[in-house]
Order: structure tokens, then C-alpha cells, then sequence
């Protein structure tokens, strides 16, 4: 069983040609936490306009050891390094510090590391103190318990409640991205999704999510919000084909069957639309009812 690390962030359109060599990629035992902030990070640079040399004399860190950083290279970086980085390249320091943190602790360094790292510079960051956009925590606001709902089904209390606030504070690190997108809401279901995925254990690729949704309260009222799966509710044999859905179907089914939301519900959440939201969950269920057998009470007597 394994965990992906894959950045929870869509990726940016290339950018334009600039002096130096080419910033490379980040580097592949990062894990997802680390590029929670570092992805974002990366895109502000790649649009800073700036060459790694002009942001090194800015920084007062050598070029390589920038280079490093950005791509997630040797020692976990300490806060302080990180945010003369984000005053220079003008990024909202509150939501990157709580990314920073948290993944500064699954990168097993000590809470007393962490304090020491970053109390010199407190002052100053809550000085900086970036106001959140109006739109941003209103969006928030909007989407929080649905968000919640669907973390819910793959991952535990802690780790949902930290997947949907660190996907918040990605978004808050990415919001004019996310304005100039082609729907707001479809930008941020990816970082939601992406950012569940990357805390939701894998089995040959897929999602093993079984024990979690077997807690959810809409599961145990799952009469209530889809009779065709209502007497499949209670076999691990649903969550293991559920888990071989293509990913825009799963997240129909789990809205719609798991979380109870109603199709137009599902529609405004994904920003996708209603006939798409019908379409896969009808090819979810034909899937479904073609893997999974009738309980014994429906079978044909031989």
C-alpha cells in the first residue's frame, strides 16, 4: 500500500523564455505536504520574471542553494529563508506559513524546530499580515461542508480536517490563478481532490478508502440518499470497485451516494454541468452493477 506524493495543483501554462538555465523540476521524494507550498511557489517565481541570479542577490542565498530550494532539494528549508522568498515574490505569508508547518512536522522535524525556526520572524509576519480576499473567504464559507463531506469518505477526522484547510490555503497562495481559470470552482475541486489523494492510502493505483467510509454518517444513512446502492452499503466489495471509477465518476457517486448531495448540488460544486453530473453517475452505477452481484435474495435459483 502507498501514498502518491503528486502536487496538489494543477499545473501552469509554460512560461515565457528568460536568461540562465532552466529552473528543473522538483525533485521526486518530495512529499505532498512539502509541495503544497512549494508548487505555488515555483509558479510565483516562473511569473516573477525574475533569473535565479536576480532573485539570489535579493534573497542573500547563493544560486544554487536557491535552486535546491526550489526544487526541493536536500535539508527541509527553514522558515525564515522561506519567507524573505515570499515578501520578494509578493505571496500571501499566513497561508504559506500554516502549509510550511504542517509540512515541516511530516517531514518529522520537532515542534520545538519548528518554534525556533520561526519565532524570530513573527513579529514581522504578523505585521505583513496579508487580509484574506473578500471572494476567497466567501468561496470558503460556500463550499466548506460539502468540501468536508467528501474528505471525509477517504481520510479520518485529523487528516480530513487538514486536507480541506491546507486545500484553502492553496488556493488562498493561488487565488488570482484560480480567478483566471475557466471556473473558479472547477480549479478548486482539482486542489481539493488532489490534496485528498495525496493523504488517502493506494492500492495498485487506486484508492483504498474503505474504513473511512464506513464512518461517515452518510453512509450509515445511505437509504436515504441512494436506494440502488442501498444494499451494497455494507460490503467492502462496493468501496473496492468504487475505487476502480474513473475519477470524475467517483466523485459523482461519492457525492451523490455517499454524501447525499443532490445532482444539481454536485453540478455547482464541480463546476461542471448537470447532464455531465447524470452522465457519470449513470456510467458509474452501469459499471458498478456490472462487477458487484445481487445479494443472495435477488439471485435466480438455479
Amino acid at each position: 500500500m502507498t501514498t502518491p506524493s503528486e502536487p496538489p495543483a494543477p499545473a501552469l501554462s509554460p512560461s515565457p523564455a528568460r536568461p540562465g538555465r532552466k529552473l528543473g523540476p522538483i525533485v521526486e521524494c518530495v512529499g505532498s505536504s512539502h509541495c503544497a507550498w512549494l508548487t505555488p511557489m515555483r509558479d510565483a517565481y516562473l511569473q516573477s520574471g525574475l533569473t535565479l541570479s536576480q532573485l539570489s542577490n535579493r534573497v542573500r542565498l547563493s544560486k544554487s542553494k536557491l535552486s535546491e530550494l526550489l526544487r526541493g532539494c536536500g535539508l527541509y528549508p527553514r522558515w525564515e529563508i522561506v519567507l524573505s522568498l515570499a515578501v520578494e515574490l509578493d505571496m500571501p505569508q499566513w497561508p504559506l506559513y500554516r502549509l510550511w508547518r504542517y509540512a515541516a512536522l511530516e517531514a518529522q522535524k520537532t515542534r520545538d524546530w519548528v518554534d525556533r525556526c520561526s519565532e524570530r520572524t513573527m513579529a514581522a509576519l504578523a505585521t505583513a499580515h496579508t487580509a484574506q480576499p473578500l471572494d476567497h473567504r466567501a468561496f470558503n464559507e460556500l463550499v466548506e461542508s460539502n468540501y468536508t463531506l467528501y474528505a471525509q469518505v477517504f481520510l479520518d477526522d485529523d487528516q480530513r480536517d487538514s486536507a480541506v484547510s491546507d486545500t484553502f490555503d492553496i488556493l488562498w497562495l493561488r487565488w488570482n490563478d484560480a480567478l483566471a481559470s475557466p471556473d473558479t470552482r472547477r480549479f478548486a475541486w482539482k486542489v481539493l481532490r488532489a490534496t485528498v489523494m495525496a493523504r488517502t492510502p493506494h492500492l495498485d493505483g487506486r484508492p483504498e478508502f474503505s474504513a473511512a467510509a464506513f464512518d461517515t454518517l452518510a453512509l450509515r444513512q445511505l437509504a436515504d440518499a441512494t436506494a440502488r446502492l442501498n444494499q451494497m452499503a455494507e460490503s467492502l466489495e462496493l468501496f473496492k470497485a468504487m475505487s476502480r471509477l474513473p475519477d470524475h465518476q467517483l466523485d459523482v457517486v461519492v457525492l451523490l451516494s455517499l454524501c447525499g448531495l443532490t445532482p444539481d448540488s454536485v453540478s455547482a460544486l464541480l463546476g461542471v454541468p448537470l447532464a455531465t453530473v447524470q452522465s457519470d453517475e449513470r456510467h458509474a452505477l452501469h459499471f458498478l452493477d456490472t462487477v458487484i452481484p445481487p445479494p443472495e435474495t435477488e439471485r435466480t435459483p438455479a
